[in-house]
């Protein structure tokens, strides 16, 4: 069966951020000039509808009429230990190794809660996904960055030996991984794995592992499970998971994490249950189900193969058409970091002249300064081509070009 991914879904109004802060009061993100639509690109959700299972599952729930007290099915572990065999290539996977959380972050909080003291400092890649900034900015621990840098075919690499000298010097414990890199979009190879690992081994380092967009690979790469490198990777390691990327499932909520090591698995799941508020939704439980079904896979397969293709046409449009604008294409996720330093060098423009160009003309972009690079970008590709190529040439037309 082939799957909707041309059609233009409309999402105002119907409880989407995406196109309901655009414009409102408050907002970051400025109404469009006159005669210019919203293209949203900013927020991480896609602008598909959900593969068609997940809704059957969610309507045949509600079809019985009470909703109360309940614990996870075994429908729902099975379908998580599936998906990971047949994903990930992952074996050895039990049930007891599954726990929910509410959402990734939360889980990175938990997680550090365990390793860390409050005011201790956790080492994290930047570009930085702003999301990790906040919730360790709020709940009190130090943010050390270890710079991504970009070697000389324009890849995202990790720079070991920057995040030696941290681990040895700053007496940090803990450290975030991001597999995939959102934003860089980094696929991260097994010898890049192996090497980060073998640091954290020798510098008695934590790992909490968000490998939420692992379901989203584009072309040909593969995602390694940071667990799955080595047995003491597989014990100092809390990964954690999600449908909610894949399937657009975000409003839902209910992510989960894969922990080995009973020892972290039992203080984590403790300090996870501590707020009393970190219970999973019935109805994000049956859509789980949906999507790590057959059906939900087909639509995942199809949904990479129009990603990956949105995402050859735009840095393919850029290297053609936007002169000062650099990009690392990415090889996983959707989402572009667009390097616009040569420019805004060129124009004498500044961040918030540029941002305010793509805006006027409904191109909701997204300020990459928040991730700690300070003249770049992020882009969401997760649109109808259509909706894709109107924004690129708005962006040539109105914005680079004009």
């Amino acid at each position: 069966m082939d799957y909707d991914f041309t059609s233009i879904l409309p999402r105002k109004g119907k409880d989407a951020i995406a196109v309901d802060l655009v414009g409102a009061p408050g907002s970051p993100y400025p109404a469009p000039r006159e005669g210019f639509d919203v293209i949203p690109m900013w927020v991480a959700d896609m602008n598909f509808p959900v593969p068609p299972s997940i809704q059957e599952a969610i309507l045949s729930r509600v079809q019985h009429p009470a909703f109360g007290y309940f614990s996870p099915s075994e429908d729902y572990y099975h379908a998580i230990i599936r998906w990971q065999e047949t994903h990930n290539g992952v074996t050895g996977l039990e049930k007891q190794h599954i726990g929910y959380e509410n959402g990734v972050l939360g889980g990175v909080v938990s997680a550090l809660n365990v390793f860390c003291s409050r005011g201790d400092k956790v080492l994290v890649h930047a570009p930085t996904y702003v999301g990790f900034t906040h919730a360790l900015e709020n709940n009190g621990y130090d943010i050390v960055h270890t710079p991504l840098r970009k070697d000389a075919a324009g890849i995202w690499r990790m720079d070991y030996a920057d995040m030696e000298e941290k681990l040895r010097t700053r007496k940090i414990h803990a450290a975030i991984l991001c597999s995939p890199h959102n934003p860089c979009g980094r696929v991260w190879e097994r010898w890049e794995l192996e090497q980060a690992m073998e640091l954290y081994r020798k510098y008695d380092v934590q790992v909490v592992s968000d490998e939420i967009w692992s379901d989203l690979i584009l072309g040909s790469f593969r995602h390694i499970p940071t667990q799955s490198v080595s047995e003491d990777a597989r014990m100092r390691t809390v990964a954690l998971y999600a449908p909610s990327k894949t399937f657009n499932l975000a409003g839902l909520v209910g992510s989960y994490h894969i922990i080995y090591n009973s020892l972290i698995r039992d203080r984590v799941e403790k300090e996870s249950a501590l707020c009393h508020y970190n219970s999973m939704n019935v109805l994000s439980m049956h859509a789980l189900v949906g999507a790590y079904s057959p059906e939900g896979e087909e639509w995942a397969r199809q949904l990479r193969q129009v990603l990956t293709g949105n995402v050859d046409f735009a840095c393919d449009y850029i290297a053609g058409h936007f002169p000062g604008v650099s990009v690392s294409k990415p090889q996983g996720t959707y989402m572009l970091f667009l390097d616009c330093a040569e420019w805004l060098e060129a124009r004498g423009k500044t961040m918030d002249e540029l941002l305010k160009l793509g805006w006027d003309v409904g191109v909701v972009w997204q300020d990459g300064r928040a991730f700690f690079h300070p003249t770049s970008i992020r882009m969401n590709l997760a649109l109808p081509r259509s909706r894709v190529e109107e924004a690129f040439r708005r962006l040539d037309t109105c914005v680079f070009n004009a």
